[in-house]
């Protein structure tokens, strides 16, 4: 009896497993799926992601009970893999000005792929939500902005946040503008590093203290 309820436990066992797997597989296919449709057709809705996904829309809504909670998941999945790269690129421990141009440069072949995400979100979220869920890769921004500012390569004319801002617009801007056919994935890169070091470079006559 005891070898019976032994191997029907693990038989058990096995299925929530497998079920587990499956589960975790359609996870990130639709999330995967669900990230490129956004990139291109930021409006696309709960059944043109189940057809690119390759799932019914069952499964989907099983795991995604609404397009809301998709949009969420899928900006958080792709702020953590920009962080990550961000947090990576911050060890080179480089000058201000060059560690800059490094971070943009690194991350930016992965961002330049997110195209009109940040529209879906902020379509279908509040917009202090988009906003705080930038807070982990804007808060490294943050950080070299200060650098360069004590280092005297950066403006400290104007307030902390408005600079701030000024790189995150500009990288969503040219997220927009390669989606569009603006601008080209392979020269937004250089483009945001010349932009945003223009907007950042301290002039001769900024003399004026840092504002935060």
């Amino acid at each position: 009896m005891t070898g019976r309820t032994s191997s029907r436990t693990g038989a058990a066992q096995e299925g929530a497993g497998r079920r587990r797997a499956d589960a975790e597989r359609n996870i990130a296919t639709i999330v995967a799926a669900a990230t490129d449709l956004f990139a291109h057709a930021p409006d696309a809705n709960m059944t043109e992601i189940a057809r690119a996904a390759g799932v019914g829309r069952v499964t989907l809504y099983s795991h995604f009970p609404s397009r809301e909670v998709l949009i969420r998941a899928v900006l958080e999945q792709a702020i953590g893999q920009s962080t990550q790269i961000i947090e990576d690129a911050r060890g080179a421990r480089l000058p201000p000005v060059d560690a800059f141009a490094h971070l943009i440069r690194t991350t930016w072949p992965l961002i330049g792929r997110f195209g009109r995400l940040h529209n879906a979100a902020q379509r279908a979220l509040p917009a202090d939500e988009v906003r705080h869920l930038h807070d982990p890769p804007m808060a490294h921004v943050r950080e070299l902005i200060v650098q360069g500012q004590e280092a005297g390569e950066f403006r400290t004319d104007l307030p902390l946040e408005w600079l701030v801002s000024t790189v995150y617009a500009l990288l969503h801007a040219a997220m927009e503008a390669v989606a569009s056919q603006h601008l080209d994935q392979n020269d937004a890169g250089e483009a945001l590093v010349k932009t945003l070091l223009g907007a950042l470079r301290s002039e001769p006559e900024d003399t004026h203290p840092a504002q935060s």
